[in-house]
């Protein structure tokens, strides 16, 4: 199985910070056993069949698409008739991303799962894509689009989640700021509305919504800004894995820490050690481990002649509010294999 953005591999680096040593073993595994003669090559299964090559094209690099990348690779193992490309654009825009989504059509793959930078503007090439090969959006949707399904959370809902937890945070109300990747991703925009609505009629009042391209410097960089511009504010709220350590990096560095507080979004290991030590109010955790597995095995079955695997819209993958009362209790869950493997046929 590849991973690259075309040239690098980010796997290893960033999961090693995360996961247990044993679980990166099994990592190991998944990416390498089979790359003999009798494995990997073999063009058909023990029945005859084809086997198939699937690729899933994320927006960006990141720690939270490395555990995605993971449950695709573990996955390919158990279904054992599947190779997997995993991709990202090293730059991350509409224009890189459809790039790899191309030269991954031209090299015949039999279906992509795509987590699209901005749904509004792919939606035309995306359709050109899905009357090509099997198309599915994971992560984050295109719902105008001829995709056949969505796979990943529910992210309206999330937004609620997270809307219970700012009011949790500020029980007197108070002024806030949004910070996101990509204001024209469905998965933003789903969490946004969620927050609004938990919001409305509270004591809590959205006074800016920074966009910062999914670059943690410059989610850095708003932060500071939006201190600096409104000097009551009360919580900053990211809506993308990378906004907890960003945030957190950004109060600290203003000596705000327990006076501002932060509420954002994913498990990762950064956020979790804040969310632990008290200076990260609470997160919402995504399953990416279950979101890259599902959507392989789903799209397998589906290309294999059960059109039932991907006959809703939208299959959801639930989320988890994590607080300080919850967190260490989840820690633990993740430092356990059968976490991520708790059913072991796909």
């Amino acid at each position: 199985m590849r991973v690259d953005s075309e040239t690098k591999n980010f796997v290893p680096v960033v999961i090693m910070k995360k996961l247990h040593v044993a679980l990166l073993a099994l990592c190991a595994a998944a990416l390498f056993q089979g790359c003999g003669d009798e494995g990997a090559t073999k063009a058909t299964n023990s029945n005859g069949q084809k086997r198939l090559h699937l690729a899933f094209v994320a927006n960006s690099p990141g720690e939270y698409w490395a555990v995605v990348n993971l449950g695709c690779n573990i996955a390919a193992q158990q279904l054992g008739d599947v190779d997997v490309d995993f991709r990202y654009p090293a730059e991350a825009t509409v224009d890189a991303q459809q790039q790899i989504i191309t030269n991954l059509l031209a090299a015949g793959v039999d279906g992509i799962a795509v987590s699209p930078i901005d749904a509004e503007k792919q939606t035309e090439f995306l359709n050109s894509i899905a009357g090509k090969t099997l198309l599915v959006c994971a992560d984050s949707d295109a719902p105008k689009s001829n995709r056949v399904s969505y796979i990943g959370t529910d992210n309206a809902t999330a937004g609620a989640q997270a809307a219970e937890m700012i009011k949790e945070a500020l029980p007197d109300g108070g002024k806030i700021a949004l910070f996101v990747g990509f204001a024209g991703a469905q998965n933003t925009i789903g969490r946004i509305e969620g927050i609004q609505k938990g919001l409305a009629g509270s004591k809590v009042e959205i006074v800016a919504t920074l966009e910062d391209g999914q670059k943690e410097t410059a989610a850095e960089k708003n932060a500071a800004e939006a201190l600096a511009k409104h000097k009551n504010l009360a919580a900053v709220v990211g809506l993308s894995g990378y906004h907890g350590p960003a945030l957190r990096y950004a109060i600290k560095q203003a000596g705000q820490i327990g006076k501002v507080k932060i509420v954002c979004f994913d498990d990762n290991s950064d956020t979790l050690t804040g969310v632990a030590r008290g200076e990260i109010h609470g997160t919402i955790a995504q399953k990416p481990f279950q979101i890259g597995k599902q959507t392989i095995v789903h799209m397998e079955k589906y290309l294999r002649g059960d059109k039932s695997q991907l006959s809703e819209a939208r299959i959801f993958i639930a989320s988890r509010a994590l607080t300080k009362t919850n967190v260490d209790s989840y820690i633990a869950e993740q430092k356990n294999i059968a976490y991520y493997l708790k059913d072991k046929s796909p």
